[in-house]
């Protein structure tokens, strides 16, 4: 019986089959680290030597990325002496994508045989203190996308209530601090809420994510650090703080500024997740 009309689940069983495409076109065996790129961050992809690319539109169960910074390319080579794989770009649940689509290739990425994960974003700064172009560990999350990819029939590779006590892994975050401060790179650390987008918050909004102990506002990372922790993958994070969060600045805010930002922080990005990679 065919197969080629069957709808994807974008279950583990899906993500072991776009694993083998990955697999076969890019060469990729148990790499050191998976990183995700956020917007206006891809510049690390091209710091990745030995470099062998594919396009999201070539694996089973991805997207096209139709947002400005998002290229939508699986990276495959080489960082800091360590192999990895970079995600150049999401596809957002903002975009109309299910949870569990927009998590989805964490769960490739997991098929792959890749057992620590990287994640980033541009974010909107909450705390009053964080300056356009500061890098912030995220320590802890704030789901305010009020949805979950676990949600549904449980998979055989997931932990079906996973402790989201601390979803950030401890060992990494060290680690992160240490590659900073070897750099002597100053690197600010908080709490990263995520919202389901595309609009930026009210004013009110971010009064109350502030209240309610967020320091930096996003449209990402959540889902996907959810479903990594029900893989059992160790997890760290990044946020670039790219402006004040709407509404705290006499500017409007547009995603042009939100790029512009994170591209001129682009070079000390690159140079901590190299040397965290390389401290693994």
């Amino acid at each position: 019986m065919s197969t080629a009309n069957i709808p994807l689940t974008h279950g583990a069983d899906d993500a072991r089959a776009a694993a083998d495409v990955v697999r076969a076109r890019l060469g990729v065996n148990a790499p050191a680290c998976a990183i995700i790129l956020g917007s206006g961050l891809g510049g690390l992809a091209d710091r990745i030597e030995n470099a062998k690319r594919l396009d999201y539109a070539e694996i089973p169960g991805f997207h096209a990325t139709h947002v400005i910074g998002h290229k939508g390319q699986l990276i495959a080579g080489t960082l800091g002496g360590r192999e990895v794989i970079a995600l150049a770009g999401r596809f957002h649940m903002y975009e109309g994508h299910a949870p569990r689509v927009s998590a989805f290739p964490v769960r490739v990425i997991h098929a792959l045989g890749a057992r620590t994960l990287f994640v980033s974003n541009a974010a909107g700064g909450i705390r009053r203190t964080f300056s356009a172009g500061d890098l912030m560990v995220i320590e802890d999350h704030i789901n305010l996308m009020f949805v979950n990819p676990l949600a549904g029939p449980v998979e055989s590779t997931d932990e079906r209530f996973p402790d989201m006590s601390a979803p950030y892994s401890p060992r990494l975050k060290t680690l992160l601090r240490e590659a900073a401060r070897k750099m002597g790179m100053p690197l600010q650390a908080g709490v990263y809420v995520g919202l389901l987008g595309p609009t930026y918050e009210t004013l009110a909004e971010v009064r109350m994510l502030e209240r309610l102990g967020a320091d930096a506002t996003g449209m990402s990372t959540v889902p996907e650090v959810i479903l990594a922790n029900a893989l059992g993958l160790e997890v760290a994070g990044v946020s670039l703080i790219s402006n004040p969060a709407a509404g705290l600045s006499p500017e409007k805010l547009s995603h042009a500024d939100v790029m512009r930002a994170a591209e001129a922080a682009g070079e000390k990005f690159c140079q901590l997740v190299t040397e965290f990679v390389r401290m693994l």
